[in-house]
């Protein structure tokens, strides 16, 4: 009997033990319960909208392939892929930390390389907020292929492709907004108003556009002796149009995604957004009608792309109506711009300085005048100085940095090459095998 007993004693302790096992952790208070759902909301909403961000990267590569020649078509792609590639890595293992990382002064980050901010079994909010910074990084990139397409040299732009989303990008970014993770920039302390990029990633990306089509020259039979413009006219426009389409979906996560919360604020932001693409459209097909007598398919594409642009800045902080007004502006901005930089001879087969460099200056000083805070002489000199401050940072070291590489290993493709077409003469391939797409005999 006792053994019978003791026996039951000890399968009733160790079913305690195994029943305390299971037992559900102490319930949460509804209070907890709410924030922690609206943690993970958060994270799913900011690593969806990288996502988004992410397949503009096909969204470019389109617009550069349609807007260019089809001997080209194989190194536009290889380009917008590798510049993804490589700026993964540059932004991974040094451009994170500059930009966000730890910074006393105000002007480079100091920790955080390799991302060596997140430790396993902590919070991985670093992990997501990275993957959406780093798409960003790339779109910085991204947007100079466009400009210096169609004579570039592969190697040279791998190597600017390192700089860009290690350096250049990084550290004004960290000016503009360090104070989003460990840093804090000097300039959003002044004020600076720029919630999604305008001058960050677009006007980076578009000055530097500048600086490498400076450097590079036209390409050949764009201008003739007399200084008139020959049209290089692209291969595929529905290609092209397809890429604007595209960006203009990713930028539904370029915009609101920047909350990095998932918060009624993305409501006004995805209007404001699509307000603005609207009216620049329309307005860039307006423009073009006068100029030119019809209504252009390739100014209007960049119409779009000229109004989300511009309201990349303010999209937060101004109202549709104001939306509706940058969009126009950037609109017939878009198309003066493209038309100035062909008249001083400066080449850019898709219109990238005019669509983000010009644009991106002109949508943050319009966030600083339609902020619906309402505007003051001191805010709009603040955004005054971040968008001189972007200039003059990213046109002197990209101007640098494509003067070495142009020394060194060489930038620009031999004028066989060229008129071969960098698909072959770059990569021995051919987009289009069944078709020719080049009058060049090799002998």
């Amino acid at each position: 009997m006792k053994r019978i007993v003791m026996f039951l004693v000890v399968l009733i302790s160790l079913a305690s033990v195994a029943w305390a096992e299971d037992d559900p952790p102490t319930p949460l208070s509804n209070k907890e319960a709410i924030a922690l759902v609206q943690t993970h909301v958060d994270y799913v909403w900011t690593l969806v909208a990288a996502a988004l961000v992410f397949f503009m990267q096909a969204g470019f590569a389109m617009v550069e392939t349609g807007f260019t020649r089809a001997k080209n078509a194989i190194n536009i792609m290889m380009k917008n892929l590798m510049d993804f590639c490589m700026g993964t890595l540059a932004f991974w293992a040094i451009g994170f930390a500059f930009m966000f990382g730890v910074s006393k002064s105000g002007w480079i980050g100091t920790a955080g390389f390799f991302l060596s901010d997140f430790t396993p079994g902590q919070d991985p909010w670093v992990l997501a907020f990275w993957m959406f910074q780093v798409v960003f990084a790339a779109t910085a990139a991204t947007i100079v292929s466009g400009a210096m397409a169609e004579r570039t040299r592969f190697s040279g732009y791998l190597v600017y492709s390192l700089f860009i989303c290690g350096f250049i990008y990084p550290i004004f970014g960290g000016w503009a907004w360090g104070g989003l993770f460990h840093g804090g920039g000097w300039l959003e302390k002044l004020g600076f108003i720029d919630f999604a990029g305008s001058t960050v990633v677009h006007s980076v990306g578009g000055w530097a556009s500048l600086a490498g089509a400076i450097v590079l020259g036209p390409r050949i039979g764009k201008y003739d002796k007399d200084g008139s413009v020959r049209p290089i006219l692209g291969h595929n426009l529905p290609l092209a149009a397809l890429g604007v389409f595209i960006l203009w979906v990713g930028w539904f996560g370029f915009n609101p995604g920047s909350t990095t919360a998932a918060k009624k604020d993305i409501a006004m932001i995805f209007v404001n957004t699509n307000l603005s693409a609207a009216t620049g459209a329309i307005l860039a097909m307006i423009t073009s009608w006068v100029k030119i007598g019809k209504p252009d398919i390739g100014m209007s594409l960049n119409g779009a792309l000229a109004g989300l642009v511009a309201i990349t800045s303010g999209c937060a902080s101004v109202s549709p109506t104001s939306s509706v007004i940058i969009g126009a502006v950037a609109g017939i901005l878009v198309v003066l711009s493209v038309f100035f930089f062909d008249r001083i001879k400066v080449d850019d087969p898709v219109g990238a300085i005019s669509v983000h460099g010009v644009n991106g200056a002109w949508g943050t000083l319009a966030a600083g005048i339609f902020a619906m805070g309402g505007t003051s002489a001191r805010v709009i000199g603040v955004q005054l100085l971040g968008i001189g401050v972007c200039f003059v940072w990213t046109f002197c070291t990209a101007y640098l940095l494509f003067k070495i590489i142009d020394k060194t290993i060489g930038l620009r493709v031999s004028p066989e090459e060229e008129a071969e077409g960098l698909d072959y003469a770059e990569h021995r391939g051919n987009a289009y095998p069944d078709f020719e797409v080049s009058t060049y005999v090799q002998r």
